[in-house]
């Protein structure tokens, strides 16, 4: 690692990483618009994942997530764990793409999670949370029989304000904006950019070559290597 930029992230006081699928691939999450992603593997994929399918064919739904979206035995990776370290320190936010609840189980702190959670469910009738072991074994909530589905952004279905909301004021405050394992080209995520500081510097950690209309610093490699070598204070 360069020593410009492990300064970078020890003089930084508000950093924000924007991470995509790439940080939870080496936790054995497949990256769904990867080669081998169940996007590029189903072209049915995104409108299975729709609120149009979900109301039209809500068992069909269900079965869809069961068997492509959870993966209980993933464990957050070393990205994962630095980033949290430095949320803990009250110096970074992290505002993430990732609906598999790693971040969650890495103890980070300062959490946006822009496209919600898969294991935060709960059920249309009442409103209640239940575990997501209960929603696993049945669709259907067992108190008052109400629809239960995870709280996430469906295709066709709009970004929570609040989260909106914050994500800017994140970006605004941000000295440090870290883009790590996502090509930043799924909107409106990708223009949380235009929000940014713009005195903030930006670094992007990717395994694939990124290009910005702005001045930012491109390193091209694994995320794992990258923060496996940055000292966290």
């Amino acid at each position: 690692m360069e020593k410009t930029i492990q300064t970078a992230f020890d003089d930084a006081k508000h950093i924000v990483f924007l991470t995509g699928a790439g940080v939870s691939t080496a936790s054995g999450i497949p990256d769904f618009r990867s080669a081998n992603g169940l996007y590029t593997q189903n072209r049915n994929a995104e409108y299975y994942l729709s609120h149009r399918y979900f109301a039209s064919d809500p068992d069909g739904f269900y079965e869809f997530c069961k068997k492509n979206l959870y993966f209980p035995d993933a464990k957050p990776n070393v990205i994962h764990e630095k980033q949290a370290a430095l949320t803990q320190q009250d110096r970074a936010t992290v505002i993430t793409q990732n609906i598999d609840n790693l971040y969650e189980e890495a103890g980070t702190k300062h959490l946006i999670d822009f496209h919600g959670n898969l294991y935060h469910v709960y059920c249309e009738k009442c409103g209640e949370t239940v575990p997501v072991a209960d929603y696993l074994k049945s669709r259907i909530h067992a108190k008052d029989g109400g629809p239960l589905r995870p709280d996430i952004v469906l295709y066709d279905e709009g970004i929570k304000q609040q989260n909106i909301i914050d994500a800017v004021k994140a970006m605004q405050a941000a000295d440090l904006v870290v883009i790590v394992g996502t090509s930043m080209k799924v909107y409106p995520f990708a223009g949380l950019l235009e929000y940014r500081n713009p005195n903030a510097k930006v670094v992007a950690i990717n395994r694939q070559e990124l290009h910005f209309s702005f001045d930012f610093e491109m390193v091209q490699e694994d995320a794992t290597k990258f923060f496996a070598e940055l000292k966290v204070k």
